[in-house]
């Protein structure tokens, strides 16, 4: 009876450690969810400042206060995605990648983590610096920044939290034309290690 119990333990942990470690040709689904559902979390948050800007009213502030909401989910789940990948490494490159396209990979991806973090971060700041409460999905208002009140402070970091917005539509335009060139061109598994439902080439 012992040795059927352990076996099952030991087997329920083989599952956990396949779901969690990264394999050899692709991301782990761990890897995948935080992928994805930061993507889906930024896609969100074009969807819902356009829908302010398109709007008036109560209706407009409340694309405004759920845009806040989802911004400071980004920051979080971002952190803990950092966090994943220092105990995760990425990938390697394919074999033959040049070092400058390595380089670049690289820089591309540290950038990312800096603006989502530091977009995040500036939009928290504004309100904070505006006296705005940021109403956490009704849950609780999450806590203001201690810093200066001022509206001239909270117009230049909601300038800083535009401006990291527009470079993040940059690098995302140049992410999606790096994957379509490794699919396309290089015609590696680059892409298939984050969409495994494409076929993986031999």
């Amino acid at each position: 009876m012992a040795c059927i119990v352990r076996g099952a333990i030991l087997s329920r942990v083989r599952d956990v450690g396949i779901f969690m470690a990264e394999p050899r040709n692709r991301y782990s689904i761990v890897s995948l969810a935080f992928h994805w559902g930061l993507a889906m979390l930024v896609l969100a948050q074009v969807l819902l400042i356009t829908a302010h800007e398109a709007t008036d009213g109560p209706i407009s502030r409340e694309f405004v206060q759920i845009h806040k909401a989802l911004g400071l989910g980004v920051l979080v789940l971002t952190l803990a995605r950092i966090g994943w990948r220092i105990a995760n490494p990425a990938l390697p490159m394919p074999a033959g990648t040049p070092d400058w396209q390595k380089v670049a990979a690289r820089a591309t991806h540290v950038l990312f983590y800096v603006l989502l973090i530091g977009i995040p971060v500036f939009g928290w700041a504004a309100s904070s610096a505006g006296g705005r409460d940021i109403d956490w999905f009704g849950l609780f208002n999450w806590p203001l920044l201690p810093i200066e009140q001022s509206r001239d402070l909270a117009k230049t970091l909601m300038g800083l939290h535009e401006a990291g917005v527009k470079l993040l539509y940059v690098l995302l335009a140049l992410h999606v034309l790096a994957a379509l060139k490794h699919q396309f061109v290089d015609r590696d598994n680059v892409l298939h290690r984050m969409i495994p439902m494409i076929p993986r080439r031999p």
